[in-house]
């Protein structure tokens, strides 16, 4: 985690863009482009999200310390998809930022192992060992408890990467199990405890562990109690714009450092043109405005 929160102190910015495109989303031009030279297929969809991720990567990439790629936006494309994420991750890596895989794998043993060792690790194919996605965190579902979490802390203590796992998630419906009770403390609350459990030998140089915490910006008054709760574990926190969750609700996400968090906003920064009632061509124009001014107007809350 040392390594997202040195990006986070050298831009200034707790801040990561959500890369999860929609073909709605893309100006004509780009996918005209490529529909033009492979048709209307999965090919050429997949082709025009990753030029059009590029336009947005190359637009915050000295403001931002992070991307995050939804799995299931590149998934929906099959292999030809798969191939614009990992294009994406490359590319976004290139650029010097820290890039967050948010598939929110669940599973045990060496289905689990594989699932480490595609975003995570490597795999040894005869004598060499190959870096699949290479990403350098992983959204997971802990719910099926340590079983899924041990083989994917082997591979950060090897790798040195990090996860990212759900404890009250940010849509409507979290609370109809996260917020029941075992012995009086919320089932979201006792997941955040095993969370600060399965990272306890994983400390790092800013007091956190390479095992992370999903909380949402849209239950502000959780994701304060579990800040103080939760002293080692780092915070992913979505639902901030297009789901309602603000600045001023997300200040207790952070420590006494101003550390502790980082907030996630996908439509609102692909979509800002929508907002700045600008043509859908000035997307990545639009874009970096909307970052500068979600940096600030968090910056102004910590």
């Amino acid at each position: 985690m040392d390594k997202l929160i040195k990006k986070i102190i050298e831009k200034n910015n707790p801040t990561v863009v959500g890369l999860d495109p929609n073909l709605d989303f893309i100006p004509q031009s780009i996918k005209r482009k490529h529909f033009d030279e492979d048709g209307c297929t999965l090919k050429a969809a997949s082709k025009a999200i990753f030029d059009f991720n590029k336009e947005i990567i190359d637009a915050v990439a000295d403001i931002v310390p992070a991307i995050k790629p939804q799995l299931a936006y590149y998934e929906m494309f099959g292999h030809n998809g798969i191939t614009a994420f990992e294009r994406t991750v490359k590319y976004a890596q290139l650029k010097g930022l820290y890039v967050i895989a948010d598939g929110k794998r669940n599973d045990i043993g060496t289905t689990m192992e594989a699932y480490a060792t595609a975003f995570l690790g490597k795999i040894k194919i005869s004598d060499l060992s190959t870096e699949i996605f290479g990403t350098d965190a992983l959204t997971v579902n802990g719910y099926l408890g340590t079983d899924g979490i041990l083989p994917l802390l082997k591979l950060c203590k090897e790798y040195n990467k990090s996860i990212f796992v759900l404890v009250k998630t940010s849509n409507k419906s979290s609370g109809e199990l996260q917020d029941l009770c075992i012995d009086n403390i919320p089932v979201y609350a006792k997941m955040g405890d095993m969370c600060e459990q399965w990272g306890a030998d994983t400390i790092g140089e800013y007091s956190y562990s390479k095992v992370g915490a999903v909380v949402g910006a849209t239950y502000p008054e959780q994701l304060t109690e579990l800040r103080k709760r939760l002293p080692h574990t780092f915070f992913l926190v979505p639902g901030y714009g297009a789901q309602g969750g603000g600045a001023e609700g997300i200040r207790g996400a952070f420590d006494k450092n101003g550390l502790g968090a980082i907030v996630n906003s996908s439509r609102a920064i692909m979509c800002a043109y929508k907002a700045q009632n600008r043509p859908i061509d000035d997307f990545a124009e639009c874009a970096r405005i909307e970052a500068i001014n979600m940096r600030d107007s968090l910056m102004g809350n910590r």
